[in-house]
Formats: C-alpha cells, structure tokens, sequence
C-alpha cells in the first residue's frame, strides 16, 4: 500500500525534476514552447479558421504585411489571389505537421524494430536487414522521394510513405549499434542466465536503454523530415493545392521575390524557426537523458 501511494509523488517529483531542467535551459524552454505553439495552431486552427485560408480577394492582391486597416488576418499580408498568409500559415502547419510527425513516427516503429533483430539476432537474419538498410541508404534520400512520387501521384499519404521508408536505416543502424553493445552488458547476461525469454530480454531489458537515443533522434529527424517535405513541395512534388504547407507556400511565393518578398518570407522563417526549435530540443533531450551529461542541467537547478 505504501508503495502504491508513493508512486503518483514519485512520478509528479520526476515530472517537476524535468520541468525545472528544461526551465533552466532557456533555448530548450522557448523551442519546447514554440513547438507547442505550431502543434496546437495545426490542431486547433481548422476549426477556427476552416475558409479563411482559400477565401479569394483579387482587390487585396500581394497585399503587403503590417496593413492594419484591412484586418488582423492580413497583418502578414495576401498572396497573389488575395489570400490571407497567416490563414494559409496556420493552416498549412497543419500538413506540414502531421506528414513530418508521421513519417518519423513510421520510421522511428519500423527502423527500431528491425534494428532490435539484427541487433540482437545474428545470423542471416540481421545480415539481410542489414543489406536492405544499404541499399536503401546508397539512394540520396531526397532523390529517391523525387523518383518515387514521380512515378505515383504526388498525394500526402505518397509523400508519407516515401519520406517514412527513407529515414528507415538511420533508426535501423542507431538502434542496432546501441542493442550490440548493450547486450553484452552483465544485467542482460544474467537475465539470461536465469532463464528470461528473448521477448523478455528484449522488450524489458535492452529497449528501455535504447530508447533515449532514438527519441533524441527522432527529433533530430523531425526537423529533417520537415525539410525534405517542404524541398518537395518547393519542387512541385509535394502536397498539390488546395492543400496548404510552408513548402508550398514558399514554392508559390518564388516568382514574386522581387516585388512580394512577404510571400516566400513568412512560410520560410516558420520552416527555419520550427527546424531550429526541434535541434535545440533534441540536444537537450541528450542531454538529459544521457547520465554522463545529466549533472550539467542538474547544476544548473542546485543553482
């Protein structure tokens, strides 16, 4: 029973521990909180804003930003159709989140997986996976999704799928390398010893120590796979219209550069913010996750 009533304090005091070590670490608290930010704009903002973002205004044409008088929808001014950039902003992160959060999620499941097998399988098992990885790996990434959704339509699940399957081996060989080195630690030989399953070794003893470094990882790719998406939508392959995302929006604005900056602009510093945010974030997540690096952020909280 005691047990049983210090576990909800143990687990609010390790929840307050992470907060005061985020805190601390101001880059890290305003990328988690400009993240925060994008993610509840793409999860709220079709609903507050369901048309605004296709809404039509040939008057308000390349309107520039800043132009109180028309509204706070065109603060960040219109698009060559009048359209309003911080609707479009908004609703575009939509898209832009959700093929860049699944694709890694995809990747981040299927790549861990196989690189718990070849990992912890030898044999021709974990060869195969391993020369599947580099073939896949021996493609530029970008080159591939170009060819891929080339040949396919250039739809968001099309997009999903090809930024998903080429992200793969980096999971697949982080997770491998990591499985080999702690399967030969002495907590797993003697969990063998006493006669744990494979399933059990597995799942219970190495992947609760892999599990740092992926997700450090997985934010790293996060801002990977946002790029690469937004390079496709740039290049036309992307997510097509009326579909909104920041690449697109940049694609959009190119031919207007020289007398509309404003149209590439806004898309792009929410493509660089967002990217920069999901870097400062994953190096905190080292940071605090990796016990050698641990006391840097806890003295910072002694302080």
């Amino acid at each position: 029973m005691n047990q049983i009533a210090t576990h909800p304090a143990l687990k609010s005091s390790k929840l307050r521990e992470g907060f005061l070590m985020l805190w601390r670490d101001k880059f890290a608290f305003l990328s988690a909180l400009l993240l925060l930010g994008v993610v509840a704009m793409a999860i709220l903002g079709p609903s507050i804003l369901p048309d605004e973002a296709l809404k039509m205004n040939l008057r308000g044409r390349n309107l520039p930003p800043f132009e109180w008088e028309n509204g706070w929808l065109y603060i960040l001014g219109a698009d060559n159709l009048g359209r309003s950039l911080l609707a479009r902003l908004i609703i575009g992160s939509r898209y832009t989140m959700m093929i860049a959060g699944t694709a890694v999620m995809a990747s981040l499941i299927l790549g861990t997986v196989l690189g718990l097998i070849a990992g912890y399988r030898e044999g021709w098992v974990g060869t195969i996976i391993l020369r599947g990885a580099d073939i896949l790996m021996s493609f530029p990434s970008l080159l591939l999704a170009l060819i891929v959704l080339f040949v396919l339509s250039p739809q968001v699940s099309n997009v999903i799928l090809v930024l998903a399957l080429s992200r793969v081996p980096v999971y697949l060989r982080t997770c491998r390398a990591e499985v080999l080195e702690i399967r030969e630690r002495q907590f797993v030989k003697a969990a063998r010893v006493l006669g744990a399953s494979h399933a059990r070794i597995v799942f219970l003893h190495i992947l609760p120590n892999v599990v740092p470094t992926l997700m450090t990882l997985a934010t790293l790719e996060f801002a990977a796979v946002m790029l690469a998406e937004s390079s496709l939508s740039f290049l036309g392959l992307g997510v097509q219209a009326p579909a909104v995302t920041w690449g697109l929006m940049v694609a959009d604005g190119r031919s207007y550069l020289a007398t509309a900056w404003w149209l590439s602009f806004w898309p792009g510093v929410a493509i660089s913010l967002t990217a920069i945010s999901a870097n400062l974030l994953a190096n905190w997540i080292r940071t605090a996750t990796d016990p050698a690096q641990r006391w840097r952020l806890e003295a910072r909280n002694a302080k």
